[in-house]
């Protein structure tokens, strides 16, 4: 994850550089269930509204828990499927918390509603981000569900009037880059405390739709009213956060972005970007997916580490035995093509080595998804 908003502070008002903090245990992201509601076109979990066998029991749930906290994991985000159809969610959420995790939401929406938003405000989940990929009729053809825009826009505003911190995340592709500029202002008119910018990757239906991915110059162009908008805001010191996800050129185009505004700033801005050091997939990010197998992130379904009913996730995730994790916690990684000629490893890390894999077969092809051009990311003057 890309924290945008974090980077445009640092260039309106630059910190001192500090060491950076070393995270325990990776942030856990816990597919609890893959029943769900929706069938949308991006779904990496290729959910769908039937039980699914062998899912993870409660009780075995709650052993996992135990290793994660013990193993130092500070943060989870329970997501599905839909974590709202599991019988047990807030069973679950009120024993995360009372562990001491960060315990992050990720639903659709579409079941938020006056019958359980009381219950989802008892468990005072940290954050809760919920889906709009376009406005209503954009929306609805994603997500395959007439009425679904209107069912979601009304979970976040029962959040919001509850209390909860809540979050727009926006998928972008072909299909609804021309909503994104109205999603952005939803965002504001509705007061939603973040925004999620989700570029496309290639898993579950999201690998079977990617010719729905935007082309690089749509991305470019997205990018640069997402950065003005989100330092228009800073600037008027509006509190709204802003963030990206699966595309860790992000953080290069932004240095470019900000030499034109902030040239004064760019060496401190690199020193901060190198310092995030870009892709965290089998580092700082990990998955559990509903049957107890582990991934290196969410869109890895198709590659499992182990499973925690067999073996506990403590001993699973830092075993470099793993190919795959043997060169993701590698730095610098084992990147090949234009990847591994690139001057900026150090910023993006790569950036997301399953899109490489899906395409390829090959973990450290160069990243198809990389929006940056060959002069761009060659041009040794630009460092």
């Amino acid at each position: 994850m890309f924290r945008l908003s974090q980077y445009l502070k640092e260039l309106i008002n630059p910190t001192p550089l500090k060491p950076a903090p070393q995270m325990p245990g990776p942030v856990v992201i816990w597919n609890l269930i893959r029943r769900c509601n929706l069938t949308c076109k991006h779904c990496y979990s290729i959910s769908a509204d039937t039980d699914f066998k062998g899912e993870l029991s409660t009780q075995a749930i709650f052993k996992v828990m135990d290793d994660l906290k013990a193993f130092g994991v500070k943060v989870l985000i329970l997501s599905g499927g839909e974590p709202l159809l599991h019988p047990d969610i807030f069973e679950i959420s009120h024993r995360a918390k009372a562990m001491g995790f960060y315990v992050g939401l990720s639903s659709n929406g579409t079941l938020i509603d006056e019958n359980n938003i009381a219950a989802i405000a008892a468990v005072n989940y940290d954050y809760v981000g919920i889906s709009l990929d376009g406005m209503q009729k954009t929306h609805d053809r994603f997500r395959r569900c007439q009425g679904a825009f209107d069912k979601s826009l009304q979970g976040i505003r029962l959040c919001r009037e509850h209390g909860i911190k809540v979050g727009l995340r926006f998928t972008l592709t072909q299909d609804n880059v021309r909503d994104f500029p109205l999603m952005l202002q939803l965002m504001s008119e509705e007061n939603i405390d973040k925004f999620y910018l989700s570029h496309l990757n290639y898993a579950g239906r999201g690998n079977k739709n990617r010719q729905d991915d935007v082309v690089h110059q749509m991305t470019r162009q997205a990018m640069d009213f997402l950065f003005e908008t989100a330092l228009e805001m800073l600037l008027k010191d509006k509190p709204q956060e802003f963030v990206t996800g699966n595309n860790d050129a992000d953080g290069v185009y932004l240095l470019f972005w900000a030499q034109q505004r902030f040239p004064d700033k760019i060496e401190h801005l690199r020193a901060k970007l190198v310092q995030w050091g870009g892709n965290s997939s089998g580092v700082n990010i990990a998955n559990i997916d509903n049957l107890g197998n582990v991934h290196p992130d969410t869109f890895w379904w198709h590659y499992s580490l182990g499973n925690v009913l067999k073996r506990p996730f403590s001993e699973i995730w830092p075993d470099t035995s793993d190919p795959l994790m043997a060169g993701l916690k590698q730095r610098p990684r084992p990147l090949k093509g234009r990847c591994g000629k690139c001057h900026y490893q150090d910023i993006c890390g790569g950036n997301t080595r399953v899109r490489a894999h899906q395409l390829t077969g090959d973990f450290w092809a160069a990243d198809p998804g990389c929006y940056l051009t060959d002069e761009e990311i060659f041009d040794v003057e630009r460092r």
